[in-house]
């Protein structure tokens, strides 16, 4: 249904259409976390092994593997038939590795991840936006049931975005950037310095039975962004993290998210939007059938004010199960509490059925623009004072007007009480 929100914001418009059928909080979450056990994890036979221990990777955790890394990479890539990279049980220390194309194979290079991968925690050896990078790459898949521990707890001090406007971000776990026909599936990404995973210019990207743990108080551990990238699809994916589980930002397109589980974090967000100008609009995405389980928000919609037009249109968030969510559910237009003249307009917005479900869970808050409801209770706080203040001056206007009532009756009963005498006076000297 249409909405008119009433109310000053930014001239982003929004084109949602919110199909929100929540089962009620108290339902059990469905499916578990815990690491991909009961899972099988398909074995990956084809094309010829590149094996990161024959091109100097050295297994332990204390030495750096990352030439060895990079190596296995580079004669994958240029390999012109069907090539995989295979990373053995065991742990291996890397910096920021770039697997980088194109490649020569006419089918996906598979990155068969069998070991543990933890991050060298010096971020100098960081310089760009990711840990592992892939860019440039028609056709990639990694699985194989390993670990990228990117042992984040170890940097998140130097993550000073809350105070700092112009801080630079930390690396993400996973970065992809200008890829093609992507498969990400049967890895864990834990304890990521920046996002887990980052999408970004991408096309064709399927992620499925991944698992993401990182603790609820890791800063901007976002568990998959997803940017100017279009088919994107996430499904059966156990997300724990500190930040938004599944976020989508400008210039998404057709994203596709599915069984998912989100907790702790801060739920599903799109947005924010229109931070900067002329930002791409955000087209179609999708999220059903997903559980929330402690998260601080459920479904969030955030944009900044006062920004270049830019729209979000064809949103739809339909049958999510919600257990102990603080906010379920977030329109935010005022992201970022800069005021504005400038009028935003929301159309097709319907939360009828959302809203009454939601008000069935005991202990939640629902929460719609957030920024309106803290205006209000200002505004309602200001009311208070300043009928207390006219109270006040009433009394004391009752209490002069009193005193001048009874002055003046006293007055007119004196006046009064020697008009009667004289009369008296002048009755008896006629008589």
């Amino acid at each position: 249904m249409a909405c008119s929100m009433g109310r000053r914001a930014s001239s982003i418009g929004l084109l949602i259409v919110l199909c929100l059928a929540l089962v009620s909080c108290g339902a059990n979450a469905r499916g578990g976390r815990g690491g991909g056990g009961g899972r099988g994890v398909p074995n990956v036979v084809i094309g010829k092994e590149f094996n990161v221990l024959q091109h100097g990777a050295v297994p332990g955790g204390r030495v750096d593997s990352t030439e060895g890394f990079m190596q296995a990479w580079i004669a994958a890539c240029a390999y012109p038939s069907a090539a995989r990279v295979v990373i053995p049980p065991g742990v291996f220390k890397v910096a920021e590795i770039i697997f980088s194309g194109p490649c020569k194979s006419p089918t996906p290079i598979v990155v068969q991840l069998m070991g543990t991968v933890r991050a060298d925690s010096d971020l100098s050896n960081y310089p760009d936006k990711g840990w592992i990078t892939v860019t440039r790459v028609n056709g990639i898949m990694i699985l194989g049931g390993g670990t990228l521990d990117a042992q984040g707890a170890n940097v998140w001090k130097y993550n000073d975005c809350k105070r700092n406007s112009d801080c630079v971000h930390l690396p993400a776990t996973l970065y992809l950037v200008n890829v093609q026909n992507a498969r990400i599936q049967w890895v864990h990404l834990v304890n990521s310095m920046g996002f887990h995973m980052h999408v970004s210019e991408c096309q064709d990207v399927r992620v499925n039975h991944v698992d993401i743990t990182a603790p609820a108080e890791s800063p901007n551990t976002d568990g998959i962004h997803v940017s100017k990238s279009q088919i994107v699809k996430i499904g059966t994916t156990n997300i724990a993290t500190g930040d938004d589980c599944i976020s989508v930002g400008q210039g998404a397109m057709n994203v596709t998210v599915k069984k998912v589980t989100c907790g702790p974090g801060h739920g599903f967000s799109v947005g924010s939007l229109g931070k900067l100008p002329n930002e791409l609009d955000v087209r179609g995405v999708i999220v059903r059938n997903c559980t929330l389980t402690g998260t601080t928000n459920g479904v969030r919609i955030k944009t900044f004010p006062a920004s270049d037009p830019s729209r979000a249109s064809g949103i739809v968030f339909g049958n999510i199960v919600m257990n102990n969510v603080v906010n379920p559910v977030i329109i935010d237009q005022s992201y970022g509490g800069r005021p504005t003249d400038q009028v935003r307009m929301i159309q097709e917005l319907n939360l009828s059925t959302f809203k009454h479900q939601v008000q069935r869970c005991q202990e939640h808050r629902y929460s719609l623009l957030e920024p309106e409801i803290e205006k209000i209770q200002n505004e309602k706080e200001k009311m208070s004072i300043e009928l207390d203040q006219d109270i006040h001056a009433l009394k004391a206007q009752i209490e002069s007007t009193k005193y001048q009532v009874i002055n003046y009756l006293l007055y007119t009963l004196i006046v009064t009480s020697g008009v009667f005498v004289a009369m008296i006076r002048f009755m008896k000297d006629s008589a």
